[in-house]
Parts: C-alpha cells; structure tokens; sequence
C-alpha cells in the first residue's frame, strides 16, 4: 500500500466519504493481496469437503444444483448483506474487527474493565463517536444491567476473547488448509505422487511461508495483488467457460426453491453437509478485521464489483462441470480445468493459497498485539515492519507458534477434508460473535431500538446457528482441533487478564499516603543526588508501593521524580498531541511530577530514542503554563496545585515561542528547544486522588501575551534542565505475585501457576518498554492478591 493509506491515525465516517474516486480504486486494488486472498482461493475445496459422507449416495444433478443455490445464497446474505452493507460500517474511526466493536461497546457504556481508566481519556478527540445525544429509554434498562453486574462485562470479555481465539485458530489452519489444497492438484496430472510426498511438498512452502514472516508484507504488497486478481480473472474465465460448455442450465439454480429441493432429496444429510458449504465464506471476517488499512468504500467496491461475481461464476462452473461428470467431486476444481491452461491455472492457484495465508497471519499479529494492549496477553515482542504502513507487524513468538502448530494439522490430517471441517468451526464461531457485538453495537452506539437489534440478531443467528449445528457434528472429524486451540488460548489470555487486574487492584490498596510523603518534607527525609529517576509504575493515580520500598532500603533519591504510567485506552490511536499527560505529584518544592503516557489498542511503541527528550520537553511546558494560568487567574493561584487546567491547542500555539525561548536560556539540546511540533499537545495539571474535590474542578482560559516568569519558576526550570544533564535513572517493580493463603484452590491455581508461569516465559517489562539497560534499577517486591 502506499504510504499515504495511514496518513491519518484516525479516521471517521465524515472523513472517509471525502476521499476521491481516484484514491479508493488504488485502496480497492490493494485490497485483493491483504484481504481477500482467503476468500477467493475457497473454490479449490469447497465442493470436495460438501459431499463427502453418506452425501455421496446423492451424487446427481439435483443435489449439485441445491449445492450451488446454497453456495451462491450464503454468499449473498452473509459476506454481501451482513458485512459490506451493515458490519463495515460499525468502524471505530476507521479500524475494524472484534476488538473494535468491543472499545466502541466501552466507550458508551460502562463495560470496560482496564483498570486504570480516568475521566481524561474520555477527553481523546479519537473517543467521540457518533451522536452525542443520550441513550435512548428503551436501551437504558440493558445498559444498567450491563453497568451493574461485574459478571455480565467479564461474560462479555470472554466472549470477545472467544471470537479472537477462533481468529487465532484461522491463523493456523488457513495456511495448512490453503497451501495443502492447492498442491494437490498435482496428483491430477502426476498420478504417481503419494500423499505423503504431497504432505512434505505442503510442508516445505508453509515452512517457507513462516520463515518469511520477518520481511513484513509491505514489501511485496503490490506483488500480492496482481496474483489475486490474475486468480480472479482465471477462475472467472473458466466458470463462463464450463457454465456454456457443460450445462447452461445451472443458471436455473440461482432460485432459492433449489435449496428446498436439496434437502427434501437429501435430508439429514444434506443438513450435515452445510459444514462443507460454510467454506464458501471463509476469509469473510478479514473485510472487516483489515479496515484500518483501508477505507469501507474501497473494500466493498472490490467486493461487489470483482470479488462477488467472480465467485459467484466460478461456483456457477464448477456445478456445471460437475453435473455431468459426478465421479469428478474429489477433484472437481482442477478437473473442471480445461486441458491447455492446467498448469498456468494450477502455478497461480498455489501462489494465490500462500497470499491468502498470508494475510491471515499476518491479521493474527495484529490481533495478538489488541489483546496484548488491552491486558488480556502477555508480552511479546512487537515488530513494526514498515516505516509507512501502521498496522503491519511481526511477532516472532506467535509466528513459530503457528507455524509448529500448522505444520501439526498438515502432517496429522493429510486430507483438506479433516482440516476443512476445523476450519469451519473456527470461521463461523467469529460470525457468530460479530453478529451478537453488532446487536449491542445497534443499541449503544447507534442507538436504535432494541427491536430493531432484535431483528437483525435473530436473522442472522437463525442463519449461522444453522451452519454453527452442522459444523459442530464434525467435532470428531476435526472439527475438534479450533475448539482446543481456543481453550488454550482462552485460558492464557484470562489468567494473564484476572492476574494483571489482581496485581494493580494490590497496587491501588496499597499506595502510598500522600499525607506521609508530605511529612517527610522535600528533601524525602534522605538525600537527593543529582539526576532524574523516572519510576514506572501502572497506577494513574497515587504514590506507588514500589516508591516506599526503595526509599526504605535506599539512603539516596534523586533530585527530580517523574512517575511514568504507560497504560492502553479503548481507541485505535492515540496522536502524538494527545499522548502525554503531565501533572503534579507534589507541591512545586518536591520536584515531583506525574507523566501519564497513553496508546491506543492499535498504536505500536516504537524505540525511537526519544523518550527521555520528549519527557523533558513536556514536562518544562507544564511548568511554563501552570505559570502562565497563575497570573492569569490570580484570584484562584492558592488552589492552583488542586485543579485541572485543560491547555488547547490554540493556547499552546500562542506559547510556543516563549517555551522555546525559556528553554535555550537554560541550556537545553536545540533539537528540543525547537521542537515546535511537540508543543502541540494537551496538558493536564493534576493533583492526586488524594483531593477529589479539588481535582474535579476544571479551568480553561488563554495564556496570555505578557512572557513574564517569577524566579520560582525559572529556578524549577533549571533544576529540572541540571537533572537532565546529570543523567536519568529508571526504576521499575520487579513483582512476585502470590495468592494469599486463604485464597481458593481455583485462584491459587491460576495466580500461583498460570500467572506466574506467563510471567517469567513473557518478555520483562523493561524489554516491552524500551528501557535502557544501562540505566535500568529494579525493585524486587512480592504481591499477595
């Protein structure tokens, strides 16, 4: 893609209807290599994997017309209806998938269960979303119940982990199902290749697949899309030339009453046989997962214009072909493959296999890294590899995990039949979850009735409830292998999830009184060397536990403290401008200060280096301004520390050239003093939980022209640019968590092993964090939740 396709962190509906025509048609053709390889490369096994079984006694031109009717119908109501005309516009400015719907659920109503959430992010330009009028009375009832019971947001959790798992099981069977497919054409023209011979081909490219994660996908991004749409324009032409060849007639079988027919004739048979015809719109759910990398215009002009009727003609083909040569089912794709373009037909068939696998791979990253950054993964190692393109990442960890575990399913089934019954359990799992958030998301976020939500549950659950029953009478076949995967990965991803709640729930008990730390005046009762320690800790608020530990065992502090919080929000991105808070932890003496710096479930923390300057420079603007609101508002300076002034903009704007003055006079780098950009951003002064009151109240006001600075604050500055050049120290918590002795078996298991298990295998924190390691000092602490 280009790099303008994320030139903007965040998008909206308003946004997106501006983009010109020229600009979706270059979207729409990048979008066949990242989203819809999966979905077009479905044809290979589709009519192979419907009749099998006892089906197979039904083998005539009746039942391949039902078949067909079938196909061209749930194609038409689930990927057409359900996603391109009312899923891909539940955007959560311009990202899309689970997690989305799932942040837009907790932005409008109280479901979020992130614990250091405050009043402030809500203030993020990228939380609005949609009308700001208030819920409607009939939904009030739902959301109160919602907002009341701790037990139905955990249930709502699970069930978003649920859809992501099954995404996660996508990941590796896609690639196995795909590639396997594919490569099996071979045997039609090369009779003497043995299955397993066939196996170890299948291995040998998912292997290469896997191995080639590293490079990122921005590098053959245009090569992707050539491939799909040269599949495209191949299957198209061969199901026009099979429908004219072979039986006309199968165009009769776009009536819904061949479907009536196909189960008359077939009966339970044919019912079980509907888990064969779900693969038809496997691949669906990355229309909506890989929306952040596109827009909802150019994703459905690509599916309605070229996707749609190409598989829609090809399926056409395939029952035409197949109605006049039945003992051609195994093999009815490359069968149905006239004789003078088998191989070129079969050489992109398998190159577009591995596209499709790609992208699902790749949207597994993307999912992992969500769950990681809303505490329900732990950490890993998260590779941004391109420069241009946001959402494209690498996991090294997650990626040898689904290569071992698809090389397992290829070598353990050997038959696309075996693997295509998991790969239905796990695609129709996730529509069926999408369909249940998009309910909520009618009723919370768009604010329609309830019968309306209604209405649309109910037709869309009655239809995968159908395909959900068929699919989950193959367990035993396969259809097991996604079921597992996702007990596993549920069970990781709600321990780390509960132990990471457990753990700042211990932190938020056990703070320290600031009225202690006021006693001690502010020297801290100990010396203060030169420097700045920037003392990590996960709380928003408060003095941490972590800080009374190293003043009791350290004779020695330093002489400016800033206690950084990183911490996730429930919004795609978070700008640049937005990202840093800044705030008092103590009065001015102290040199206490509060940095809380925030991302979005989308946002990469990316090591360029400059953190430290940064910190610095916004930190030397929050003092600038809370000076300059002082003698703006002189009549309320006495309760100054205690307040929350909101700094626009505009207002930075107009100071921009005094801060910058103000910190050349002190000494500081130019490449900070002449950061105008960074200036740009809103600053909040806050004074600790421990004056709710105070801190409720909020001023805005302009700073005003006059660039005048009392000695206070010049000598704050100075301190603050003479700690800087003495260096900077970073201390962080390194945390034993224990269940206290009373606990119950179930939550002594899950702290004492589960969690503390995930702990020590998951990268440190430092590591996750960017932290130097020359200037790292941990603080050894045990919790007992």
């Amino acid at each position: 893609m280009e790099p303008e396709s994320r030139a903007s962190s965040s998008r909206n509906p308003s946004q997106l209807s501006g983009v010109n025509l020229s600009r979706n048609l270059l979207l729409a053709y990048q979008s066949f290599g990242v989203i819809y390889g999966d979905l077009s490369t479905s044809p290979l096994y589709v009519y192979k994997n419907t009749f099998k079984g006892k089906l197979q006694d039904h083998r005539d031109e009746e039942s391949i017309f039902g078949a067909f009717s079938l196909i061209f119908w749930t194609l038409t109501l689930i990927p057409l209806l359900k996603y391109v005309f009312i899923v891909l516009s539940a955007d959560d400015n311009g990202e899309g998938g689970t997690f989305s719907l799932y942040s837009l659920l907790c932005r409008h109503a109280k479901f979020n269960l992130l614990p250091n959430q405050q009043a402030a992010d809500e203030e993020l330009s990228a939380y609005k979303y949609g009308p700001s009028s208030s819920q409607s009375g009939a939904s009030s009832p739902l959301k109160r119940f919602f907002e009341k019971h701790k037990r139905s947001r955990s249930a709502l959790l699970v069930v978003v982990l649920l859809g992501t798992c099954m995404v996660i099981g996508d990941g590796v069977l896609s690639p196995a199902i795909s590639v396997l497919a594919s490569v099996s054409g071979i045997q039609v023209i090369e009779t003497k290749f043995t299955n397993g011979e066939l196996v170890l081909l299948a291995c040998v490219i998912i292997v290469g697949l896997f191995a080639l994660q590293h490079c990122g996908t921005h590098r053959v991004a245009f090569l992707f899309a050539p491939i799909v749409i040269i599949w495209l324009v191949s299957i198209l032409c061969v199901g026009i030339y099979n429908t004219i060849h072979w039986n006309p007639k199968i165009v009769r079988a776009l009536s819904p009453h061949y479907i009536i027919k196909f189960f008359i004739n077939t009966g339970k048979e044919g019912w079980i046989s509907l888990g064969g015809i779900l693969l038809c719109i496997t691949g669906t759910e990355a229309m909506f997962a890989d929306l952040g990398h596109f827009t909802a215009f150019s994703i459905k002009l690509a599916f309605v214009i070229i996707i749609y009727p190409c598989l829609v003609v090809q399926y056409m083909g395939q029952a035409a072909f197949l109605s006049k040569n039945l003992k051609s089912i195994d093999n009815s794709f490359y069968d149905s493959i006239p004789g003078p373009v088998f191989w070129p037909v079969f050489l992109i068939a398998t190159l577009a296999a591995i596209v499709g696998s790609q992208a699902t791979i790749t949207a597994t990253f993307s999912i992992i890294k969500q769950c990681h950054a809303l505490g329900c993964f732990p950490r890993v190692k998260v590779v941004h590899t391109s420069k241009h393109i946001f959402g494209q990442i690498y996991i090294p960890e997650i990626n040898w995990i689904l290569m071992i575990l698809s090389l397992a399913v290829t070598i353990g089934f050997q038959d696309t039949t075996f693997i295509g019954n998991a790969y239905g359990v796990a695609c129709i799992t996730v529509m069926f979850v999408t369909t249940f958030l998009m309910a909520l998301i009618i009723i919370f976020v768009w604010q329609k009735s309830i019968l309306i939500a209604t209405i649309f549950l109910l037709f869309f659950w009655v239809i995968e409830g159908v395909y959900v029953s068929a699919a989950l009478i193959k367990v035993h076949q396969g259809g097991w292998v996604p079921l597992v995967l996702s007990f596993i990965f549920l069970v990781i991803m709600y321990v780390w999830h509960y132990g990471t709640r457990k753990k700042y729930s211990y932190d938020l008990r056990n703070k320290v009184s600031l009225k202690w730390l006021l006693a001690l005046g502010p020297s801290l009762g100990i010396v203060r060397v030169p420097g700045i320690g920037l003392i990590y800790t996960e709380l928003a608020t408060g003095i941490p536990s972590i800080f009374s530990h190293f003043v009791t065992n350290l004779p020695a502090f330093h002489q400016v403290l800033v206690f950084v919080c990183v911490k996730s929000v429930p919004v795609p991105h978070v700008s640049s401008e937005e990202r840093f808070l800044i705030g008092r932890a103590c009065p001015r003496p102290y040199r206490m200060y509060r940095c809380i710096v925030r991302y979005g479930y989308k946002d990469i923390k990316k090591d360029d280096g400059d953190f430290e300057n940064h910190l610095i420079q916004s930190i030397a603007e929050f003092i600038v301004m809370e000076a300059a609101e002082s003698q703006f508002s002189s009549s309320e300076a006495s309760s100054l520390d205690g307040r929350m002034a909101v700094i626009s903009t505009r207002s930075l704007e107009s100071t921009s050239s005094l801060i910058v003055s103000e910190l050349e006079d002190f000494g500081v780098d130019d490449s900070i003093a002449s950061s105008r950009s960074s200036t740009l951003r809103r600053l909040q002064s806050t004074y600790d939980d421990e004056n709710p009151q105070l801190r409720k109240r909020r001023v805005r006001f302009q700073v005003p022209n006059s660039p005048g600075l009392d000695h206070a604050v010049k000598e704050e500055l100075l301190d603050l640019v003479q700690a800087k050049e003495a260096g900077v120290a970073y201390i962080l918590g390194n945390s034993y968590v224990k269940a206290r002795k009373s606990s119950s078996f179930l939550k002594r298991l899950a702290i004492d092993i589960g969690y503390s298990f995930l702990r020590k295998n998951c990268r440190s924190p430092a590591v996750a964090l960017n932290i130097p390691h020359i200037s790292l000092i941990e603080v050894g602490m045990i919790y007992y939740v």
